[in-house]
């Protein structure tokens, strides 16, 4: 039940929600009762004030009918007067003896000349005692003005009681508008889970729907769909990677089955029958071996499991031995190729790697130039980088298929006879190859031009 992410946020929304109801509950309640405590303690003042005003009344009158000290006498009329039920008083004078009580209580009270406030019980029951001094005359007395705490205990007893009532039904009704405004938050994304469970590898080229793509669902839509673009082209080029291997593989296998074949076809063949055979299947099996290692190259690059040997090289020394490994090559086709260093190129690379990625570029430019032709690889620095561009003389590449040539399998000329591709060649796989390893030395191939005078490559990579 708690793997739901709608059960989270609701349990979230409920107890964020009772930890603000508590603390403002108990405010709530402490804050009544505080205001309960001064609304009492200004009421008892109150009546001790107007008792006060009694007794000099009283005073004022006795003193009028006859000479001498009224002031006791001022006091008992006074309590007399005002024999209040909830608000009885006791009157002391400083030697502690009972002058004027309005009420019969069954104890003494400790005396004070400071205005205080207590709580205590008298017979049973709870008041709130304000004992402050009663200047009359020439003498000082104490007042001790009682009222009881039923009123205050009652007030809390009933805020306690309507707060824990209604702490519970708070919280069940937020736990049910949380599960429904959760709900509500969260159908999108269960719309987009069942539409995403219909996607398969049948159905790549469907895409989510989009309600809104400024909020964060719709950002989430939008990443997914753009996640199944990718699936999509993915899986498209790789369909494509396997129908392109298999024809690549099917005609060399076919070749090397015909000839075992008609090898084996007839047992009075001479020598030289034989080892033409031989050789044919040789060749093809060769071919089949190269293709199979591109193939293993790219695998393990795609799988990011390309196994590099970083260390500092120079890369004028690369490009010299690349020259010098498809020289060969080029004399057999008589063309010329020339090389312009702009002195040492130290960095930090695979040598074997690099010593692939300019002999497969090396070998194209041999490969589709004219007899006669040229080749020329120039290097510079440039911002950081070396550039290196590959410039030959030969057909170039037509304008509509330039934007292909880094694909796998990609051939300009299809109809190129097998049997006189190089060793470097095979299935289109050497520009693909080339742009992998410049991947990972974190640089690149482009083709700058091509046209009818021949086609110029660049190689960017970081010094």
């Amino acid at each position: 039940m708690f793997d739901s992410i709608r059960t989270r946020l609701t349990l979230w929304y409920v107890g964020v929600l009772a930890a603000f109801v508590v603390v403002f509950s108990l405010i709530v309640y402490f804050a009544l009762i505080e205001s309960l405590d001064r609304d009492l303690n200004l009421r008892l003042r109150e009546m001790a004030a107007s008792f006060k005003t009694a007794v000099e009344s009283e005073a004022r009158d006795q003193d009028e009918e006859s000479s001498g000290d009224h002031t006791e006498a001022a006091i008992k009329e006074a309590s007399a007067e005002m024999r209040l039920k909830d608000f009885p008083f006791i009157v002391y004078d400083r030697t502690g003896e009972l002058i004027a009580p309005t009420s019969e209580f069954d104890r003494t009270f400790d005396h004070g000349e400071e205005e205080t406030f207590d709580d205590t019980v008298i017979n049973g029951s709870q008041f709130r005692l304000y004992r402050t001094t009663l200047d009359l005359g020439n003498r000082q007395f104490e007042l001790h003005v009682f009222h009881t705490l039923k009123e205050k205990e009652a007030a809390k007893r009933q805020l306690g009681s309507v707060l824990l009532i209604m702490l519970p039904l708070i919280l069940l009704l937020a736990g049910l508008v949380g599960s429904l405004l959760a709900r509500k938050a969260l159908s999108p994304v269960a719309q987009m889970g069942r539409q995403a469970e219909k996607i398969t590898a049948n159905n790549l080229g469907e895409r989510l729907a989009v309600r809104n793509e400024h909020d964060e669902l719709g950002q989430l839509a939008v990443i997914m769909n753009d996640l199944l673009e990718r699936l999509d082209l993915s899986f498209e080029q790789q369909k494509r990677f396997m129908a392109d291997a298999s024809h690549e593989l099917r005609t060399p296998l076919a070749i090397v089955r015909g000839e075992s074949e008609v090898a084996l076809s007839k047992q009075d063949r001479s020598t030289d029958d034989y080892r033409t055979s031989l050789d044919i299947i040789h060749d093809e099996s060769e071919r089949l071996t190269r293709i199979v290692e591109d193939l293993f190259t790219l695998a393990r690059a795609d799988a990011g499991q390309f196994r590099t040997e970083f260390r500092p090289v120079y890369l004028d020394e690369i490009v010299a031995d690349s020259v010098r490994a498809i020289s060969v090559l080029a004399r057999a086709k008589d063309v010329r190729i020339d090389v312009t260093t702009n002195g040492e190129m130290p960095m930090n690379a695979d040598e074997g790697l690099l010593r692939r990625l300019f002999i497969n570029l090396l070998d194209n430019a041999v490969k589709y130039n004219q007899k006669g032709g040229a080749v020329s690889l120039i290097t510079e620095n440039a911002n950081g980088h070396y550039v290196l561009r590959i410039k030959d003389t030969g057909t170039g590449i037509p304008a509509n298929e330039q934007g292909l040539v880094f694909d796998r399998f990609y051939r300009v000329d299809k109809a190129r006879s097998r049997r006189s591709e190089t060793e470097t060649s095979g299935a289109g796989l050497g520009l693909a190859i080339a742009q992998c390893i410049a991947g990972i030395h974190k640089g690149r191939v482009d083709l700058v031009s091509s046209s009818e005078n021949g086609s110029v490559f660049s190689v960017t990579l970081p010094r």
